[in-house]
């Protein structure tokens, strides 16, 4: 309340109701009486700053959950990471297509189309593909 680095403090003597400065001593302090009425008047809360949470690289959900999460992670192991994310993004490729072919057929426009890709995003996260 102090903090601006003088407060308004209502006075109580004589029960006259007037209000005056009072100068604080730094920041966040307040000095005589107005300190005293500050006390007894208010009760000073301190509140903590929220945490932030830390980043992490990568995608949370993917971590090795999925049923097959092990084997993804040999094949990357044996293949090299470069290799291995060539093959992973063209099967993703593949799979888009195959999945945009379906929307033509059966007569989906983008907006299902595109809900579609991100199914199966989820469904290859919760699988263990994307470990």
């Amino acid at each position: 309340m102090a903090a601006v680095g003088a407060a308004l403090v209502s006075s109580c003597s004589a029960g006259l109701g007037s209000k005056r400065m009072v100068a604080a001593a730094g920041p966040g302090q307040m000095t005589g009486e107005g300190m005293v009425q500050l006390r007894n008047g208010f009760s000073m809360v301190r509140v903590a700053r929220p945490v932030r949470p830390q980043i992490r690289m990568g995608n949370p959900a993917a971590s090795s959950k999925g049923i097959f999460a092990p084997l993804v992670v040999i094949a990357r192991n044996i293949l090299g990471k470069k290799r291995f994310n060539q093959l992973r993004g063209k099967g993703i490729a593949l799979h888009s297509q195959v999945i945009t072919e379906f929307c033509k057929s059966i007569g989906a426009d983008s907006k299902q189309r595109q809900g579609l890709i991100r199914l199966a995003k989820k469904n290859g996260e919760k699988l263990g593909f994307l470990a």
